[in-house]
């Protein structure tokens, strides 16, 4: 029987990064869905923070060279890889000089957002679906994890919706607990916009005139995996509200085996749908 495909998306993974519950989570994932018989890929951004000689990163040649249009500019996209610590199983980075090279992750020294979080956050999302193209391989589930991940799923549902290597794709959000969202205001949704959408097309991603992330992955995901067991209010409507797989929040020696689970059902719906 042919493997099942496991795409997972992070913001944040042990010991590459220690933003958040996210790092935890998304590192133990890996190891143990290859165990279970599935088949990864796994896409992270390649923070300035992260060492590079410690992690043994280097440039995928054959991977590189593309380049992302973001609010109308084209930024160079290179990809690095590294082995998971005692494992096999690889990790590729997202780089760019502009967006990643500075050595702090979403704020300055004096704890202030960066003002092109918007932009980075959009050249990360862009770059893992052309990431993934340029791989020619064709993920089963897609597992995103953090808020930075947040426009994978409005991409995969607008942009790409006709690209065959996604077409038997299942979208999976885990939503967690944040701040990140009041950072950004409306008008920078319009920087995420790709020709000819208009604002409109990002109105999943506002609630009640403010931007929140998480509202729109989950409405353009196809299941939902509580990361936190407590969720912004809007976040927590949302799912409540949508007629869609969710599994709730659960931690523990239990996780992992839920995880792996939630796929197959998910995988068994795709079939019969």
């Amino acid at each position: 029987m042919e493997k099942k495909r496991l795409l997972l998306v992070t913001q944040d993974m042990h010991p590459y990064t220690a933003l958040s519950e996210i790092s935890r989570i998304a590192q133990q994932i890996p190891q143990y869905m290859h165990d279970n018989g599935l088949e990864l890929r796994i896409l992270m951004p390649r923070f300035g923070t992260i060492n590079e000689r410690r992690h043994r990163l280097h440039e995928v040649v054959r991977l590189s060279g593309m380049n992302i249009v973001v609010n109308d500019e084209d930024f160079p996209l290179i990809i690095k890889v590294a082995s998971m610590p005692g494992s096999r199983l690889q990790v590729y980075f997202l780089d760019n000089d502009e967006f990643f090279k500075r050595k702090s992750v979403f704020e300055d020294a004096q704890g202030k957002s960066f003002a092109d979080n918007m932009e980075r956050m959009t050249f990360f999302s862009k770059g893992v679906i052309e990431t993934v193209k340029k791989f020619g391989w064709p993920p089963d589930i897609i597992h995103c994890h953090g808020w930075m991940t947040s426009l994978v799923p409005f991409y995969l549902r607008t942009v790409y919706k006709d690209e065959p290597l996604f077409r038997n794709a299942r979208m999976t959000y885990s939503t967690y607990n944040h701040d990140a969202d009041s950072q950004f205001i409306p008008a920078d949704l319009e920087k995420a916009l790709v020709p000819p959408m208009s604002a409109d097309a990002l109105g999943d991603y506002l609630v009640d005139g403010k931007v929140v992330l998480d509202h729109g992955a989950v409405v353009h995901s196809d299941a939902i995996i509580r990361g936190s067991e407590t969720l912004l209010p809007g976040v927590e409507q949302a799912v409540s509200s949508l007629e869609k797989p969710v599994l709730e929040f659960i931690e523990g020696e239990d996780m992992l085996a839920s995880y792996l689970e939630f796929y197959h059902n998910l995988l068994e719906q795709e079939v019969q749908s």
